[in-house]
């Protein structure tokens, strides 16, 4: 089963912060619900593990993320996925395009689109409750990227001398967009 994604979230910083902050895949990855990443293979390849719930099945992949084709130019990267599930059941790969957009007011514009494709357990549950599943990680994903991104840009902009309260305010949007994803996870 192949499901396509075409999303774009709108960032609260400049193009220039947001590019260097979606090059850093550890970084990026721990802004997705459930990913992380758990070892640096080398400069554009690493292991990591997602834990994604569907249905009434929660379903651990094991598996390797390589960035391709960063283009600074454009602002682009692919990523290439591939796993299995923790029982050998189920496989998932993925073909992400990334991009970062210039938008008004000093302000940016991430895109991405996607091709996810399942086998095993996981092709059962179908397109339909993936792209529900999908739909609600994703916004999740956008609004830690986006924190992220946020705290980086005023780090930026702050006087010298200022860093310690920085690191506050970026340790409390962290906390705050973590206790957000774990009550949004479990109405959803």
């Amino acid at each position: 089963m192949k499901v396509q994604f075409d999303k774009t979230y709108p960032m609260p910083c400049s193009e220039e912060v947001a590019w260097e902050f979606l090059q850093n895949v550890e970084a990026v990855a721990a802004c997705m619900p459930g990913a992380k990443i758990t070892e640096r293979l080398d400069a554009s390849r690493y292991k990591g593990t997602v834990t994604v719930k569907v249905g009434p099945a929660t379903m651990s992949f094991r598996g390797e993320v390589e960035m391709k084709d960063a283009d600074p130019v454009t602002r682009s990267l692919r990523l290439l996925a591939k796993g299995t599930d923790s029982t050998g059941s189920s496989g998932a790969s993925m073909n992400l395009t990334a991009r970062i957009e210039a938008a008004a007011a000093g302000r940016c514009t991430l895109v991405g689109a996607s091709e996810v494709s399942m086998s095993g357990k996981a092709a059962a549950f179908g397109g339909r409750m993936m792209n529900a599943v999908a739909d609600t990680i994703l916004k999740q994903f956008a609004d830690n990227f986006a924190a992220q991104v946020s705290a980086l840009q005023a780090n930026r902009a702050s006087p010298a001398g200022a860093g310690e309260l920085n690191g506050l305010a970026l340790a409390w949007t962290i906390f705050r967009n973590w206790l957000r994803g774990l009550f949004s996870s479990k109405s959803a």
